[in-house]
């Protein structure tokens, strides 16, 4: 099923602008969010043809059936929360069915770890964008040999630099662990003897060679396996995310120079102020009143560690908020929706 599908069945009952317009923290550059609820008919809800969800290739815009909203709304769903209290004038269409869930009252403590749960999530993931941003990993891969040392006088020294100091290539050299002694390995040599170091670039260990009796090692070596995987794992992560970041966010984040993924940070704010109203007030505020400090934390103005700060305190804030809150534990989704008159 298409959204062309939901419109000439006329099946939606309520349809809004959502996101940065509905928040009021729309800019020039901001792109139009669409979401919606459709209620299917009895053939296709009853029969094979169930779907929860319907959206376009972007996911700008995106119509749940209500039975999936429903679903998402017992669980405080922030999006589902957010779309429920969207502002008059961010509504499109509304059928009388959907004014009737909207007339009811769906927050509980159980905003504390959707709404907050949420944000901190998003708050590790600048982390994790900062230590990217910081620390960029070179394109061209490192190998098994770059994790690899021997002894040399009392300390060490790479044995790519071994090699080629002593004109020897790795394809030559054959290795035999050293008993009792951990990722300790006896460096040998010999033209077509052995079967190298490594087989090849994406090698994840070094590899084992038959070494003759009586042959003394040339070297002894170290590989830093745990090293390596480490390596090869941030590695993967780093270039998977350079494939998919959103460029003009993260040239956006380059700019400001604070190293954190700024309008990420604004709706993790966004998120927590949020929190804070819903068990201090008891009513969620979808347009923001914030706007001007929200829109401040998505150019750059603040520090990243100033940031956090301020997270931690907010969300210290919260817990004793909700703690004093008069909110039911959990939305009464049977007493508040009853799904049988729809």
């Amino acid at each position: 099923m298409t959204i062309e599908d939901l419109k000439r069945k006329d099946i939606i009952v309520f349809e809004c602008m959502s996101g940065s317009h509905a928040y009021g923290l729309a800019t020039s550059e901001s792109d139009e969010d669409i979401k919606g609820v459709f209620i299917l008919p009895k053939e296709d809800y009853y029969g094979l043809n169930y779907i929860d969800q319907v959206s376009n290739e972007t996911n700008d815009i995106v119509y749940y059936e209500l039975k999936r909203f429903i679903e998402l709304l017992s669980k405080s769903n922030p999006n589902i929360l957010e779309l429920l209290y969207t502002p008059e004038d961010s509504v499109l269409k509304i059928h009388p069915v959907f004014e009737e869930i909207r007339s009811h009252n769906f927050l509980s403590k159980q905003c504390k770890d959707s709404f907050g749960g949420y944000a901190m999530t998003q708050v590790r993931k600048a982390k994790g964008l900062n230590k990217k941003i910081l620390n960029p990993i070179e394109k061209e891969r490192r190998s098994v040999l770059d994790f690899c040392y021997v002894a040399d006088g009392q300390g060490s020294i790479p044995i790519a630099e071994f090699l080629n100091s002593n004109n020897l290539n790795q394809e030559n050299c054959g290795l035999s662990r050293i008993p009792h002694m951990h990722e300790m390995y006896g460096v040998y040599y010999g033209e077509n003897s052995f079967k190298g170091i490594y087989r090849k670039d994406t090698s994840n260990d070094v590899v084992l060679s038959s070494i003759p009796k009586g042959l003394d090692p040339i070297a002894i070596m170290s590989f830093n396996k745990s090293g390596y995987s480490k390596y090869c794992k941030e590695y993967k992560e780093y270039w998977e995310w350079v494939d998919k970041r959103n460029d003009a966010r993260y040239e956006n984040t380059v700019q400001h120079g604070k190293n954190y993924d700024a309008k990420n940070m604004m709706h993790t704010f966004r998120l927590l102020n949020m929190c804070e109203e819903i068990g201090r007030d008891g009513k969620i505020n979808v347009r923001r009143e914030d706007r001007e400090y929200l829109l401040k934390i998505k150019s750059g103005d603040f520090q990243y560690e100033e940031l956090l700060e301020i997270a931690e305190n907010k969300i210290k804030k919260i817990e004793e908020e909700y703690e004093n809150s008069s909110l039911p534990e959990f939305p009464d989704i049977g007493r508040d929706c009853k799904l049988n008159s729809v």
